[in-house]
């Protein structure tokens, strides 16, 4: 476990001007420089949508007065492929599911590091993060990015999950939901109003020359889907889809871009490729740090979700690429989307509702260009980085004042 301090950025020095009628003092910075220090406790054994939130908010926090660091609780792909490099990352990794010892490992670090507050992400960080934080006598904030009861199709994980976050989410002194549909949930939990706090996700604003100016696409129609696949993704559901597709002879291809849960998940998968004979028609990409990139190829993105969702990062992202997105009415994904001027919304497990959004994006039958215009013009309006950590920022603020 590394304890090297975090960079505390400082301000520079003001000099006096002299005075004459051409020179004026210069204005005061809009925010300070980066002086109180947020631990961020993340699982970190993946580099997924929440994860980065995460990594992004490590980056522009400092901006709004708050430098960051990480503590990893199950070190993995989070060390290895964050942007926030300046961030330090201590590895305080659990022993076992229930090894709450590391409470007093991570409130050592807290202490050490002379951290503000705390920053949990998930409910196995929630937990070890309200006792480390009680222990180091700092105020401890919990992100919500999806619900816990529906996080995956293991139902035994769910209800332990589920329980951890419902016995610990009103110790938080405040929480964050990514989208209103969270905030709801969070408050049928139990949840202080007073607690509650929606922040939207954000990424960032890609420069003109980046976000394409997309035209009426033209066949092959290039489809991707980018997500850590496992069951809740509903990838068969778009497997089919691209079936349907291909049997009314449209030349649509899919790009699958990301790691799968699990070997065996991976397997199935591929098999139900081959028993549809789209062998020739799915490119599997693994996973990838550098989603613009992925998306700058493609025609449209899918996200057929059936449960599970806060605000889907690899929506925000499309959306910022003037990128139409067909995705699922699950939870937070109908925040973003528009039905039909940004994307399309469709049922979750419906194959012919998404193979037919699809056939309408690739056969012209929707003005694709303004609706691509209408998705960069909304994430600018709603979902940028810098919202969102001054949203962040704002509720830090306003926690440490309450507490004197």
């Amino acid at each position: 476990m590394s304890l090297s301090p975090a960079p505390i950025l400082t301000p520079p020095a003001i000099g006096v001007l002299p005075p004459g009628p051409s020179r004026a003092p210069a204005p005061p910075p809009e925010r300070p420089a980066a002086t109180v220090k947020v631990l961020h406790v993340v699982n970190g054994e993946h580099y997924s949508g929440a994860e980065r939130v995460q990594d992004l908010l490590g980056l522009t926090l400092p901006q709004f007065g708050y430098a960051v660091g990480f503590a990893s609780l199950k070190p993995g792909k989070f060390g290895d492929h964050r942007n926030s490099i300046d961030s330090p990352l201590y590895e305080v990794p659990m022993r076992g599911r229930w090894d709450l010892g590391v409470a007093r490992r991570l409130a050592n670090v807290i202490r050490q590091e002379e951290y503000s507050l705390v920053h949990a992400h998930t409910p196995r960080s929630l937990l070890v993060s309200y006792l480390a934080s009680r222990l180091a006598g700092v105020p401890l904030v919990y992100h919500v990015h999806s619900p816990a009861s529906r996080d995956s199709t293991r139902r035994l994980a769910n209800w332990a999950n589920h329980w951890v976050e419902r016995g610990c989410a009103n110790r938080a002194d405040r929480l964050l939901t990514v989208s209103p549909t969270l905030t709801e949930h969070m408050r049928r939990m139990g949840v202080s109003p007073d607690k509650l706090h929606c922040v939207l996700n954000g990424v960032p604003r890609l420069p003109e020359e980046v976000a394409r100016r997309r035209r009426q696409p033209i066949a092959p129609f290039n489809v991707a889907m980018i997500a850590l696949f496992r069951p809740r993704k509903g990838v068969e559901v778009l497997l089919d889809a691209l079936a349907a597709l291909r049997a009314r002879e449209l030349d649509v291809r899919l790009e699958a871009i990301g790691p799968f849960e699990t070997p065996e998940y991976e397997q199935q998968v591929r098999a139900r490729v081959k028993k549809l004979g789209l062998e020739e028609h799915v490119h599997w990409s693994g996973f990838t740090d550098d989603v613009n990139a992925a998306l700058a190829g493609v025609d449209a993105l899918a996200l057929p979700s059936l449960f599970g969702e806060g605000l889907p990062m690899v929506v925000l992202e499309a959306m910022a690429a003037g990128l139409p997105v067909v995705a699922t009415r699950c939870e937070g994904t109908t925040e973003a989307i528009l039905h039909r001027e940004t994307g399309f919304i469709v049922e979750p497990g419906s194959v012919n509702q998404l193979a037919d959004a699809l056939e309408e994006l690739f056969n012209g039958d929707t003005d694709y260009p303004r609706m691509a215009l209408a998705a960069r013009e909304r994430h600018a309006d709603h979902f940028s980085t810098e919202a969102m950590a001054r949203s962040v920022a704002g509720v830090y603020d306003g926690l440490l004042r309450s507490r004197g």
